[in-house]
């Protein structure tokens, strides 16, 4: 695949990896985000990350199984590479430290891309069921931007606070945040 996607070019085969690749590298960042963020309460960003990572694995598992079904165990010709116009996050923007409000921001940009991705490639997807899918996951991931976008006009200044290095703090409890001296 060029650094450019075609989606005029895909194949249905390459349309459901992509998508899986997509559900997939979601799952893992925000399986990520939420070990890094921790969570005390069902409504802190690592229980928001937590549930996003869940609702990302069965999106995974609802491709694998259509592409089971459709392709068997042919390989796909599609690389994790291919993902990063469609839905990664740019590379270097989630970083180890990053603040609350920043990871927010790199899963919106990731959801807005991922809701480009799904109505681009849904211009030539005809096969009825996975079309239906694709509809299916085009409206979660816009159902994802509007929710992260709440969550962010809602956020205290603190949030944009980064978090700290445990290395560079080994007495301190983990997970606290500091304000750099000016």
């Amino acid at each position: 695949m060029s650094t450019r996607l075609d989606y005029s070019r895909l194949t249905l085969m390459d349309a459901i990896d992509l998508a899986a690749l997509i559900e997939i590298e979601a799952y893992k960042r925000y399986t990520q985000f939420a070990e890094r963020l921790g969570s005390r309460d069902s409504h802190d960003a690592g229980a928001v990350f937590e549930s996003m990572a869940v609702n990302e694995g069965k999106h995974g598992e609802q491709l694998a199984e259509r592409r089971l079904a459709l392709f068997g165990d042919k390989p796909p010709t599609v690389k994790l590479d291919d993902i990063f116009d469609v839905e990664a996050p740019d590379f270097g923007a989630p970083s180890m430290n990053m603040s609350t409000l920043k990871a927010y921001q790199v899963a919106l940009s990731s959801e807005r891309k991922a809701f480009a991705f799904y109505a681009q490639v849904l211009r030539y997807v005809t096969q009825p069921d996975v079309k239906a899918l694709f509809e299916e996951l085009r409206d979660e991931e816009a159902e994802h931007v509007r929710m992260l976008e709440e969550i962010i006009a809602k956020l205290p200044p603190s949030a944009a606070l980064d978090l700290e290095d445990e290395d560079a703090y080994p007495n301190r409890p983990i997970g606290r945040t500091h304000v750099m001296d000016s």
